[in-house]
């Protein structure tokens, strides 16, 4: 594998994977752009070399068919600005040969959405994978997704996969193109290469006390990493929504709260590991509860396991936020990933900035403080935060996967 950092560009056509799933308004414009921003060191040393730039990036879940809701075209703009020069955009991401071929040193070409073509994520379409055919049909997608690999990779010299985001996909793009490149001509990009930096902190450079902080509606999406960090982590803090589940299986009432009622059994054994590996466990004591799921919504706040009738829990309560900051102050490594709250309700954002602020000062304090996944993301920059953390990482699946111990498929196929 190459190193972005020694190799020379000039006069080369490089091929970029980036990660510009950025959110739009209802108007196609962008509200965050968080991941345009992360890539743009690897894009500007590109053409600074005096490369051509030839980028591609997914947007949504348009299922293999073309959505002019999710096209990239919305985002051209945008990203010639933050570039500082013209970009040119390729309406089919597939048929881009000759566009790609008269690129000249430090001109830049945008892709359409790679997703709509079912090739790229190369999962068979219109088939269940009960029927007595999908095999066969999965079969022949995995040899449409590698021509359809071929093809992106002929446009360009050097391929570039600054993509973390969508580094937990064996895609087209992600992973499959790095097989048309040899070792010479492929490498991570910047972003990449600080992403997996970030990672290998979290879980080889650990200084102690190590605080994870794990929010988000449910514990079944989250079982993989909590089931991972008990081998690591001296403290384990648990938010959000999962929080009623682990209250309702402890005995509590939890109203109208997200509670997932077949998991109780599974919360009660993450609290006997937890206690078995000497980890401290902390849950959410009190909540601020709410007569609706609305910004405007009368509030009252009460015991998590003493939730009125009709009420359902939206945020940490004061308690639980001071006993949350305690223990994040006094930590010197912390991964926080998922809110205490509904954070996108103004009304409700308190338990999220009370664990912010903990992190911002810890950080001070000299802590590593990793964030990640979207919605933590999305938090620490409504607080204008981001900058008084350690890192904050692009990656939301990926992340979590990277944690877990799990090889990235994206990074893999790079390295070799």
């Amino acid at each position: 594998m190459a190193s972005i950092e020694n190799y020379d560009f000039n006069g080369k056509k490089a091929i970029v994977r980036v990660d510009f799933n950025v959110p739009l308004d209802e108007n196609g414009n962008i509200t965050d752009d968080t991941r345009i921003r992360g890539a743009l060191p690897t894009l500007q040393k590109i053409l600074n070399d005096g490369g051509s730039l030839i980028i591609m990036s997914h947007m949504g879940k348009p299922k293999g068919k073309v959505n002019p809701k999710l096209s990239l075209s919305q985002i051209k703009d945008a990203v010639a600005k933050a570039l500082g020069r013209d970009v040119e955009f390729a309406p089919d991401c597939a048929a881009a040969g000759d566009m790609a071929a008269a690129l000249k040193p430090g001109q830049v070409l945008l892709l359409e959405n790679l997703r709509f073509y079912p090739e790229e994520e190369g999962k068979p379409v219109g088939i269940d994978k009960a029927d007595p055919g999908y095999d066969a049909a999965k079969k022949e997608m995995k040899e449409r997704q590698k021509e359809f690999a071929k093809t992106l990779a002929s446009y360009a010299d050097v391929y570039v996969n600054d993509a973390f985001g969508t580094a937990h996909r064996r895609h087209a793009s992600t992973a499959v193109i790095a097989d048309y490149f040899d070792n010479d001509h492929k490498m991570l990009g910047l972003l990449m290469e600080k992403e997996v930096k970030a990672v290998d902190n979290i879980l080889n450079n650990i200084k102690r006390p190590f605080t994870a902080i794990m929010g988000g509606s449910k514990v079944s999406t989250k079982i993989g990493i909590i089931e991972n960090l008990m081998d690591k982590v001296d403290n384990l803090i648990l938010c959000g929504g999962m929080t009623y589940t682990f209250a309702k299986a402890m005995g509590g009432n939890v109203g109208q709260s997200i509670c997932e009622t077949d998991k109780l059994d599974l919360a009660l054994d993450i609290m006997k590991k937890a206690k078995e590996k000497g980890v401290n466990l902390v849950l959410g004591t009190d909540c601020v509860a709410a007569d609706s799921f609305s910004n405007d919504a009368k509030t009252q706040v009460v015991s998590v396991m003493d939730i009125p009738e009709g009420w359902e829990g939206l945020d940490a309560g004061p308690e639980t936020r001071k006993a949350f900051a305690d223990v994040i102050r006094n930590s010197k490594t912390i991964l926080w990933n998922g809110p205490a709250g509904v954070f996108e309700f103004d009304n409700f954002t308190a338990g999220s900035r009370a664990i912010a602020d903990a992190i911002v000062e810890a950080t001070k304090n000299g802590a590593f403080s990793l964030v990640g996944g979207g919605d933590s993301v999305a938090c620490i920059n409504k607080f204008g935060l981001a900058d008084e953390v350690s890192y904050v990482s692009t990656g939301g699946g990926a992340l979590l996967e990277a944690i877990e111990g799990k090889v990235l498929p994206g990074i893999a196929a790079v390295k070799g």
